[in-house]
């Protein structure tokens, strides 16, 4: 006589016993304190550049290419 026969003599309590630990594992999963994502700081670079009467593209040549070329972007 092994270990299954006692389970395959009592279909009805191995049935019980399979859902109750069902139960304890969904209640516990419900109960784990785990963020669906976590929240990371997301690195960011902000910079503002003016040079009044500028028209967009000379902002564009001389400031913005400079820029992102030092930046790495």
């Amino acid at each position: 006589m092994g270990f299954s026969d006692l389970f395959i003599r009592r279909p009805v309590g191995t049935t019980l016993l399979a859902l109750g630990v069902l139960a304890a594992g969904v209640l516990a999963y419900r109960l784990l304190p785990v963020a669906p994502v976590p929240s990371i700081p997301i690195p960011g670079i902000v910079v503002f550049a003016s040079d009044p009467g500028a028209s967009p593209v000379t902002m564009a040549n001389t400031v913005a290419a400079p820029l992102e070329h030092d930046l790495g972007l």
